[in-house]
C-alpha cells in the first residue's frame, strides 16, 4: 500500500502535535494538538489541508493538550470518525478539553478589553476555537482502547497502544499496515517518559518498527537526579515550617499534582517532614485525581503496594480537596505550616494567584515550583529573581523564599531517549525527530545519528515523506 505521512504539527516545535497518514486512501491523523508557543497560534486557525470529513480516524497518545486540545475544533468543523485512545485518556482529554473552553472564554474578554483600549486587532479571529457545548459534542468519538489489544482502523491498517510512562492512560502507539503477505510497521512515541518514575509503569521498549516517529523536548540535555526530589522537599517544607510560614507550590494538574502528593505521602511515613495541612486547590486536579483513582490498574507496583497497604497518597489524613470557591478562600487563613497545591503550573491564572497574594510578600513563607517556567510567564519571573511583581493587577514585592526542584520532568532526557529507540534490534530505515525546539530536534537527531550509524531526519511544517 502507498503510505504518505506529512507532519501538521510539532515539526521543529513543542506544541501542535498532529500527523496525518494516507494509506491508500484512507486518512489518519496520529493525535490531534494545539499549537500553544505565542507565536504560532495563529495555525489554531489555519484551514486544514484535507477536508476534515475525510479523515477516516483519530489516534490520541495521551491527553494534553498539545497533543489532543484541536480535537473539539475538527468535530465543529465536520470529522466524525472514531478517536482512539486507552480509556484513561478519553476520561482526561473531557476534563482538558472543558477547562480549555472556559479558559478561551475567559481569555477572549479580556483581549478584547484590551485590544479595544489599544486600537489594535489579534492576528487571527477573536472568537473561541471551540466553546463547551463543542466540546462536549466531540465526546462520543470516543472509542477506548486498551494496552496491547490490537484494533483495526481499516482494511490492512491494524494499531496498538504501548504505555509510555508519560502521564496516566499515555500511549506509543504502533500501526502495522499489511498486503499481499508483507507488511511495515510505524511507532508514534508520542511523549516518551521516565524510568522508575512515581506511580506509573516504565515506557514501553519496541524490539523492531520500520520508521520511527519520536519526540525530542530534552534532546538537548540531561535531567538532575531524580534522587535528589525528596531530600530537596524535605529541606523546603522542614525550614519553612519551622519559620512557622506556608509552602506554596504551583502546579500542573495531570501527573504532577499526584507525584507531588505521592512523595509528600513518602516523606510523612518515613517521619522527614512533619505532619503539616496539605491542600489541593484546583478542581482540574481534583477531577483528574479521581480518574487516577478509577484506574488502579494502571499504578506501577510500588504503587499498587500502598494501595493495598492503605497508603494511598490520594487519602492522607491531612490531605484537603478544595472544591469550591469559598473553601479556597478560606485557606488564606491559614498562616503557618500549609503546604498549598494549585494551578496553574506556570502561575498564568488559576487559583494559584490568590495563593502567592497571601504569601509572596512573607519572609517566613516559601513559593516552590516543581515544573519548567516558561518565558513570559509570571513563574518565570519569580523564579529569575524579580523583585517585586504584579498578580491580579496589583505589584506586590517578592519576599517569600523561592525554590524550584527540576527533577519532576515527565519526559525522557537525551540518554534516556537513546536508551529507549535502542531497544530496536534492527536499524529502522528512518527516524523523524520531531516535538522539540530547532535545536534540541537538530541536536538530538545527529547525537543519534551517530551513535547508531541510522538515517535520521528532522522534519519541517507540512513535510511529506513516502514510506516505502
Amino acid at each position: 500500500m502507498k503510505t504518505t505521512l506529512r507532519f501538521l504539527g510539532a515539526a521543529q516545535n513543542v506544541t501542535g502535535s498532529r500527523y496525518l497518514l494516507e494509506i491508500d486512501g484512507s486518512r489518519i491523523l496520529v493525535d490531534c494538538g494545539l499549537y500553544q508557543e505565542r507565536s504560532l497560534l495563529a495555525r489554531n486557525w489555519d484551514v486544514f489541508p484535507v477536508p476534515v470529513d475525510s479523515l477516516d480516524a483519530v489516534l490520541l497518545t495521551h491527553a494534553h493538550l498539545d497533543h489532543c486540545g484541536y480535537l473539539p475544533r475538527l468535530e465543529k468543523l465536520g470529522f466524525r470518525g472514531n478517536v482512539y485512545c486507552t480509556p484513561a485518556t478519553s476520561e482526561i482529554a473531557e476534563i482538558v478539553f472543558l477547562d480549555y473552553a472556559n479558559v478561551q472564554a475567559e481569555d477572549l474578554a479580556l483581549k478584547k478589553k484590551r485590544h479595544e483600549r489599544e486600537s489594535r486587532r489579534a492576528p487571527y479571529p477573536e472568537i473561541p476555537l471551540y466553546s463547551e457545548r463543542d466540546a462536549i459534542a466531540c465526546l462520543p468519538l470516543f472509542a477506548p482502547a486498551d494496552y496491547g489489544k490490537p484494533v483495526e482502523i481499516g482494511e490492512g491498517i491494524e494499531a496498538s497502544f504501548h504505555d509510555a510512562g508519560h502521564i496516566l492512560g499515555s500511549a506509543m502507539i504502533r500501526l502495522t499496515i499489511s498486503e499481499n503477505g508483507t507488511s511495515k510497521s510505524i511507532v508514534f512515541s508520542g511523549d516518551i517518559g521516565r524510568r522508575d518514575k512515581p506511580i506509573l509503569n516504565d515506557p514501553t521498549v519496541f524490539g523492531e518498527a520500520d520508521y520511527v516517529v519520536m519526540e525530542s523536548t530534552y534532546g538537548d540535555r540531561l535531567h538532575e537526579d531524580p534522587t535528589d526530589i525528596d531530600s530537596l522537599l524535605e529541606d523546603a517544607i522542614g525550614s519553612t515550617v519551622k519559620q512557622q510560614g506556608n509552602i506554596v507550590i504551583p502546579s500542573f494538574a495531570i501527573g504532577r499534582t499526584q507525584e507531588v502528593l505521592y512523595r509528600l505521602n513518602r516523606l510523612f511515613m518515613k517521619q522527614r517532614i512533619p505532619r503539616a495541612l496539605v491542600f489541593i486547590d484546583s478542581p482540574m486536579a481534583l477531577r483528574v485525581t479521581e480518574v487516577f483513582e478509577r484506574h488502579r490498574e494502571l499504578f506501577d507496583a510500588e504503587m499498587t503496594k500502598l494501595e493495598r497497604e492503605g497508603h494511598s497518597p490520594f487519602h492522607l489524613p491531612n490531605l484537603n480537596m478544595t472544591a469550591s470557591v469559598e473553601a479556597s478562600k478560606a485557606i488564606n487563613n491559614v498562616r503557618s505550616g500549609a503546604i498549598i497545591i494549585a494551578g496553574s503550573g506556570m502561575c498564568t491564572g488559576g487559583r494559584i494567584k490568590h495563593h502567592l497574594v497571601s504569601n509572596i510578600t512573607r519572609p517566613e513563607s516559601t513559593i516552590l515550583f516543581v515544573g519548567f517556567q516558561a518565558a513570559g510567564t509570571l513563574g518565570r519571573e519569580i523564579v529569575e529573581g524579580a523583585k517585586e511583581v504584579r498578580i491580579l493587577g496589583q505589584i506586590y514585592p517578592v519576599k517569600a523564599s523561592i525554590k524550584q526542584i527540576q527533577g519532576f520532568s515527565a519526559h525522557a532526557d537525551r540518554a534516556e531517549l537513546l536508551r529507549w529507540v535502542s531497544g530496536l534490534t534492527r536499524p529502522p530505515r528512518q527516524v523523524f525527530v520531531t516535538h522539540g525546539e530547532p535545536e534540541s530536534a537538530r541536536s538530538f537527531a545527529g547525537f543519534l545519528s551517530e551513535q547508531t550509524g541510522w538515517t535520521v531526519s528532522v522534519p519541517h511544517h507540512m513535510d511529506t515523506v513516502t514510506l516505502q
